[in-house]
């Protein structure tokens, strides 16, 4: 992993670096051979591509090493920053699919939300887009031991589980950040849900960055 990162601080991803095993090996304190064969792991796992040019090689590290960067980062912000803190993510407000107003108000997960969040949603999400660490941070979270509100069927079809974290919005509004099992959107976007309007309660429009605060956020379970 170390001969992974080093690759990284030193620009091998997104583009390609030329770099000799001898220099690579006294960046990490390492002899030649060793970082050699460090390169040759990576290389197999493909975590890294290589190419020769004379006595240097080109290096680039690939998506799935970038993939493994990326969540090794995960672990360790959640390993040293504990879970005495806060998180703060901030996003930018967009105008979602409009499925949210249908799943919050269904009954089946209505009284599920008031039990566990201890209020009743507004029917519909407000949906922010993310970027950047705020990705990370929004994995610490989903990988948390978050609320879970259960899915359930009823005569015409399935209603997946959803999973939810309590939080503040703009530093004024209760809400959570709920994370649907099946959902449309990617990583970089977060969907949060309220006893209000928000849109209307803060006076928000498309494009407005949004706060939310996640206070002593949960721990993964795993």
């Amino acid at each position: 992993m170390i001969t992974l990162y080093k690759l990284a601080e030193i620009g091998a991803y997104p583009k390609e670096v030329k770099y000799s095993t001898a220099h690579l090996g006294e960046k990490l304190g390492l002899s030649q051979q060793t970082a050699s064969r460090h390169l040759i792991e990576l290389e197999k796992n493909d975590l890294i591509n290589r190419s020769k040019f004379g006595r240097k090689e080109s290096i680039q590290i690939t998506k799935k090493g970038f993939e493994v960067l990326k969540d090794w980062h995960v672990k360790l912000q959640r390993i040293l920053e504990g879970v005495q803190y806060r998180i703060n993510i901030v996003g930018k407000l967009f105008s979602g699919f409009g499925e949210g107003a249908y799943y919050i108000s269904h009954k089946g997960y209505e009284k599920q939300f008031v039990e566990r969040l201890g209020f009743k949603p507004y029917p519909g999400t407000l949906n922010l887009k993310i970027q950047g660490r705020d990705i990370g941070k929004k994995k610490i979270i989903e990988e948390g031991s978050v609320l879970m509100v259960d899915g359930f069927s009823n005569d015409s079809r399935n209603f997946g589980s959803v999973r939810c974290c309590k939080a503040i919005i703009n530093d004024k509004v209760e809400g959570a950040i709920v994370f649907a099992l099946r959902t449309h959107y990617g990583d970089d976007v977060i969907e949060l849900i309220s006893p209000y309007n928000l849109r209307h309660k803060l006076k928000l429009k498309d494009g407005d960055e949004v706060k939310m605060t996640i206070l002593n956020p949960p721990q993964s379970s795993s």
